[in-house]
């Protein structure tokens, strides 16, 4: 446990479902209390004064992309960004995985429905995700971009960027959904031209938070077809001409968004950089590593890579005969929290989850024996 970073939350020590949700800091909900509390005083100053926190924000996500802030935009989450991005390209195939969580798929439905970009479907084989070998073997001249997860979100698969950027040389995109990875996974983001992610998973900033991090490139060849009233040029003067889109990557906002999100996001961002991303990944693989040893012991199946360089922090696992639901009602009453899945259940820790957590998982492991 990275016990500094883990003085600041209250989350209770068995809770282990940060890839579906990750409880905010008290940070967070500070920024986010005082906010509100500023808004209901507002005067003459207060609206520009909340509005400080996307510019705080944007600034610490890109630092922590290896980016900076023109190459930068806040969104409400991941989703839209993957749709900024897909409805951007105009025409060709688009190489993403049909294993992908659904985020990663309707945008590119909805573009072949219009005409525009087409979905080609990759199949990972089980267990695996998405690898340079597979891609290159998909490659047509056709393709214009490959949309992946950096972090599969079953098995915590890790996506080799660089590897997935050299497969398929500079002139196509490579857009991806980092949702399950940024600031908790030490990644290339640079070998990306996308980089979308949401705040309310290991990011711990609360829901409607999140950005997207382009590169030059997608910059260049993107259509900004959702660029909204906020995301161009001259943006306060309303003189009822059309304005061009911003040249960097606000053309991505369609409009203000929360400064209420905005400053809970900015203290969970701050949060990260303080104690770092390589602090925090070395404390959950930490985790990771006991409580695959916990299920292993008990009879468990892991369904997540072994290799710890090809994963992330997730553990996806099965007890054979065992029905999740029955497994998932012992990890409850031990406090442990879980996602479960008709087929599967999933652990997920973060850099302050005690070790306390498998000594609760090994209880109730135990306890189905009986």
């Amino acid at each position: 446990m990275l016990t500094s970073y883990a003085a600041h939350f209250d989350t209770p020590a068995g809770y282990l479902d940060f890839a579906r949700f990750g409880p905010p800091s008290r940070d967070a909900v500070a920024a986010t209390a005082r906010a509100l509390e500023e808004s209901a005083r507002a005067d003459h100053t207060t609206v520009d004064g909340l509005m400080r926190a996307e510019t705080v924000a944007r600034d610490t996500a890109a630092r922590l992309a290896g980016s900076d802030g023109r190459h930068t935009v806040l969104l409400p989450n991941a989703s839209t960004g993957l749709f900024h991005a897909a409805l951007g390209i105009r025409e060709g195939v688009v190489l993403t995985p049909s294993t992908d969580f659904p985020a990663n798929h309707y945008p590119w439905r909805r573009t072949a429905d219009l005409g525009r970009a087409t979905p080609r479907w990759l199949d990972p084989a089980p267990g695996e995700g998405v690898t340079p070998d597979l891609v290159r073997a998909a490659l047509t001249d056709d393709v214009v971009a490959v949309s992946v997860s950096a972090v599969d979100f079953r098995t915590g698969f890790r996506v080799d960027l660089a590897a997935l950027r050299e497969a398929i040389g500079p002139d196509r995109l490579l857009i991806v959904d980092a949702i399950q990875a940024f600031g908790v996974a030490a990644m290339d983001w640079a070998a990306a031209d996308v980089v979308v992610a949401g705040g309310q998973k290991w990011l711990r900033a609360g829901w409607a938070t999140g950005c997207a991090v382009l590169s030059d490139r997608a910059l260049e060849s993107l259509e900004p077809v959702l660029t909204g009233w906020t995301g161009v040029e001259d943006v306060g003067v309303f003189d009822g001409v059309e304005h061009p889109p911003s040249p960097d990557a606000r053309r991505w906002s369609i409009t203000n968004l929360s400064p209420v999100t905005a400053a809970a996001f900015a203290a969970a961002l701050e949060l990260v950089e303080q104690h770092s991303v390589a602090a925090i990944e070395a404390a959950v693989a930490e985790r990771i590593t006991e409580l695959t040893e916990v299920v292993v012991a008990h009879g468990g199946r892991v369904l997540s890579p072994a290799d710890p360089a090809r994963r992330a922090g997730i553990l996806s696992f099965t007890l054979p005969d065992r029905d999740p639901a029955v497994v998932a009602k012992a990890l409850h009453a031990e406090g442990v929290t879980p996602t479960v899945r008709a087929d599967s259940l999933r652990f997920s820790p973060h850099a302050s989850t005690p070790p306390e957590a498998a000594e609760r998982v090994a209880a109730a492991l135990s306890s189905l024996r009986n």
